[in-house]
């Protein structure tokens, strides 16, 4: 557990930064570059413009296990949505604030100020779109040791398609910052899929108040216009990342408000265990697979509404998020061999991987939270030669 975390977060700085990384050697740092490398993000394909904004929520019925007596749970998040206006009057937000992306360097042995991280779609404060009808929600939860920014590819690529998307930090598991400047970064506690789920509910409580009028930010920060009027809460749905998917599949053992799951390359572990889902669920695979872990095969058995399970040729376990697409920029800038770069993302090609990304998501929650057919979830797709369907 501890190399693969070490590897993690090496993987998260390396991703965020365009730093030249000396795999061979992960205990120096980098030779100083002449000046920061910043790579890329793909553009969402949607009709939308993008707008976020930040909220900093704090859920009074939960003590802080680290801070002490007095002190409750703290949690950062984003909201994602479909902005209209002049949104370049914005500025758009990077794929990850400063300060946690400068723990994220020193954590792998890097100078703290030695890239920029790469810009998203996202306008900051832009206002959101007054659609006919209130937009579908969904909620996602990040995986062990990481930050809401880990999906930003599929975040945006929603957003743009007209979903109002959750992004959370799970704060002592999470790279993460308070508006205060505070800094928390993962903290050697027995964090669990659990622990993630209660963050989830909590921040599902907030997109209620949001969706009434109410501002749940502690220190009343200005949301973006119609922001509130955006959120269809008879249309939740939710996504996670490795424990983040996990995390979603016990969300919706306990919280009826969530109507469909999506989980990636989740290995569906926890204490006490998942237990039977009656509404949609689609996992998408990679390493955690039924066949090789037990505890996914159990949890697929106890799936008895629509369920689907698909699996890209040569995935890793984060595959489907943006590691695929910014590890490979990274190679370039450093030189990694083709077989270095591919133990970190397998063999899936980055631009088939983004498309995967772009497309299977919005599919999903189309058909079950928009009730559009989708013929990309019927069967193998041409389209998409290298996606599986496990029966």
């Amino acid at each position: 557990m501890t190399s693969a975390l070490t590897r993690r977060r090496l993987l998260a700085a390396a991703l965020a930064t365009g730093v030249a990384v000396p795999l061979g050697d992960r205990g120096r740092a980098a030779p100083a570059s002449p000046g920061p490398t910043r790579i890329t993000l793909p553009p969402p394909t949607g009709p939308h413009r993008v707008g976020t904004v930040s909220l900093h929520l704090v859920d009074g019925s939960r003590p802080d296990p680290v801070a002490g007596a007095g002190h409750h749970r703290e949690l950062m998040a984003s909201v994602w949505y479909p902005a209209v206006g002049n949104v370049r009057r914005h500025p758009v937000v990077p794929w990850m604030p400063a300060a946690p992306l400068r723990a994220l360097l020193v954590s792998a042995g890097f100078d703290a100020d030695a890239a920029a991280a790469p810009r998203t779609a996202g306008h900051e404060g832009a206002a959101a779109l007054r659609a006919p009808a209130r937009l579908p929600v969904i909620v996602f939860s990040h995986g062990n040791d990481g930050h809401r920014a880990e999906a930003t590819i599929v975040v945006q690529e929603l957003a743009s398609h007209g979903y109002v998307v959750v992004t959370v930090d799970h704060t002592y598991d999470a790279f993460s910052v308070f508006p205060d400047g505070r800094l928390t970064v993962p903290e050697d506690l027995s964090f669990t899929p659990w622990d993630h789920a209660r963050d989830i509910r909590f921040v599902l409580d907030c997109i209620e108040d949001l969706a009434a009028g109410r501002n749940p930010d502690v220190r009343g920060r200005p949301l973006p216009a119609s922001l509130g009027a955006a959120f269809d809460l008879r249309r939740i749905g939710m996504f996670g990342w490795s424990k983040g998917a996990t995390a979603t599949a016990l969300v919706m053992n306990q919280d009826r408000r969530v109507r469909a799951g999506l989980g990636f390359d989740g290995p569906m572990q926890s204490v006490p265990p998942v237990a039977e889902i009656d509404r949609p669920f689609m996992l998408m695979t990679a390493e955690f697979t039924r066949a090789a872990e037990p505890s996914i095969a159990q949890f697929w058995s106890n799936l008895h509404g629509w369920r689907l399970n698909v699996q890209a040729d040569g995935a890793a376990h984060s595959s489907y998020c943006d590691n695929q697409w910014l590890i490979p920029q990274l190679a370039r800038i450093i030189g990694m061999s083709d077989e270095d770069l591919a133990g970190w993302i397998g063999t899936l090609d980055p631009a088939r991987a983004v498309r995967i990304q772009q497309a299977y998501p919005l599919a999903f929650f189309d058909l079950h939270l928009r009730h559009q057919r989708q013929h990309l979830l019927e069967g193998p797709n041409p389209a998409f030669p290298e996606v599986q369907f496990i029966v």
